[in-house]
């Protein structure tokens, strides 16, 4: 293998945004490694494509902002429409202390700008939504400029414009260690290719961030966490423009794509086997009951059982970003730690790593919160159930 300037482990949205946004600042020689044998093979290609603002902390909001702005801009930049759809998230409150949680999120979000996020009552709801059942539900949250992307074509976009800029794709090659010199950087990568010589390293590898970082020494806090999705048969029953859809309590939400309506509730993973992403059948027969409780009109809609999936959140301690060099090893950059945000944050947060690397420091918008280093120091970001 030829040496590289910058290898970036990880080819999907995350690590194909990091190698477009440096080689845009005229950064030549950058190599990306996949063990996949194609794109798309890993969290990227399952993810639901929510795009959404309504967070309940600053440095989220603003990265869905900066995101948003680049996806209006994403076509003319790569030639790729990434399906930035505002249809809206709606999200429902069964009670006070959500109707609160809510509320407070929202105060953060006019903070930086989401003026648009408002409070809605039920008779709102209804209009906004009219399948949903309102049982139980004494309001909610509603932002029109949240709404649906294309997970996939994000990834083809950049990459796309990656490779004209010079960018070399490496697909079915395993990093399986590293060289590091005594003053602790990285000088090389063994691959099942071979070794490769190098000069930085980015760390994009989602859920398996933390076994490439062991290879540098260093302890990156990022766990894999299975997120199942059950699909319908095709269907006309909710239109195509329904807004995301969530009930706060317990984070069951749907939305409808390509003709088909995405289940989802949140789940913990299997125990002991943190990477097994296989459908649980029973968990399918609980969220297809718990939709047609609350969803009446998909009572008579069947479910197709062989497109279900599952995929997997890269999450971190505080359910925030993981982004900068890597402490006790300098020429290692990490982009991780999403935790179910990658795909939407991926253009903020490529553009934010390449900035610190070219730059020294983010000019975009302040990531200091990002900090890898800040678990250490005992300044974890605020943790909301709800947001």
């Amino acid at each position: 293998m030829r040496p590289a300037a910058v290898a970036i482990v990880g080819g999907g949205v995350m690590g194909a945004s990091v190698a477009y946004h440096l080689a845009t600042r005229g950064l030549g020689d950058i190599v990306m490694l996949d063990r996949a044998g194609a794109p798309g093979a890993g969290s990227t290609g399952r993810a639901t494509g929510g795009f959404r603002a309504q967070f309940g902390t600053a440095i989220n909001v603003r990265l869905s902002l900066l995101a948003r702005e680049k996806l209006l801009r994403f076509e003319a930049e790569t030639g790729v429409d990434p399906g930035y759809a505002p249809h809206g998230y709606l999200w429902l409150a069964a009670n006070a202390r959500e109707l609160a949680q809510l509320a407070a999120a929202r105060e953060v979000q006019h903070a930086e700008g989401l003026r648009e996020a408002v409070e809605v009552p039920p008779e709102e709801i209804a209009r906004l939504n009219p399948a949903i059942g309102l049982d139980g539900v004494i309001g909610g949250a509603f932002c029109p400029s949240d709404g649906f992307i294309r997970p996939l074509a994000i990834l083809e976009g950049y990459l796309a414009a990656a490779a004209r800029r010079g960018v070399r794709m490496e697909w079915g090659v395993e990093v399986r260690g590293m060289r590091r010199s005594r003053g602790g950087g990285i000088t090389a990568l063994e691959t099942s290719a071979g070794s490769l010589a190098v000069g930085t390293v980015v760390n994009a590898a989602g859920p398996w961030a933390a076994g490439i970082a062991a290879m540098a020494d260093v302890e990156l806090p990022v766990t894999p966490l299975r997120r199942q999705i059950t699909v319908t048969a095709p269907c006309d029953r909710l239109p195509a423009d329904m807004p995301m859809t969530i009930w706060a309590g317990d984070g069951f939400h749907l939305r409808v794509r390509d003709g088909r309506v995405l289940l989802l509730w949140p789940t913990p993973g299997v125990a002991g086997q943190p990477f097994d992403d296989r459908v649980d059948a029973g968990w399918v027969d609980a969220v297809v009951a718990m939709a047609h409780a609350r969803v009446p009109a998909l009572c008579q809609v069947a479910i197709d059982r062989a497109a279900c999936m599952a995929g997997l959140y890269e999450m971190s301690p505080d359910k925030h970003a993981i982004l900068g060099a890597a402490p006790g090893c300098p020429n290692l950059y990490l982009v991780n730690g999403s935790s179910g945000h990658g795909v939407m944050h991926a253009p903020a947060l490529g553009q934010v790593l390449a900035e610190v690397m070219c730059e020294g420091r983010a000019a975009a918008l302040d990531v200091s919160g990002l900090d890898p280093a800040r678990f250490a120091r005992g300044m974890a970001n605020p943790v909301s159930e709800l947001l």
